[in-house]
């Protein structure tokens, strides 16, 4: 539905009787055809999609995602394999 400035909506059937203005495209349409835009609340655009007037939701406002959990399949020692464990006890204590 594709409306116009200019002509006369005949609101009769609608949930309510009043006549709101898209502020993208500036066309006139009854408030049930009207919605919040989901970027900017304050502004109200048609809620057909085809319309063009309704944007998705900008990915930059979204709460970030949580990091992604790395971890290897198998944990390496901290200590090095080619001494004997008497020989990194003295090296520990100085």
């Amino acid at each position: 539905m594709s409306g116009s400035a200019s002509r006369y909506l005949d609101t009769t059937g609608n949930p309510t009787l009043g006549i709101g203005v898209c502020d993208r495209c500036q066309t006139k349409r009854p408030l049930g055809f009207l919605m919040q835009d989901p970027n900017a609340p304050g502004l109200r655009v048609c809620r057909d999609k085809s319309e063009g007037c309704r944007d998705d939701y900008d990915p930059y406002r979204l709460p970030m995602r949580p990091p992604d959990r790395v971890q290897l399949p198998f944990n390496r020692p901290d200590t090095p394999l080619d001494t004997p464990p008497q020989f990194n006890d003295m090296l520990r204590d100085g």
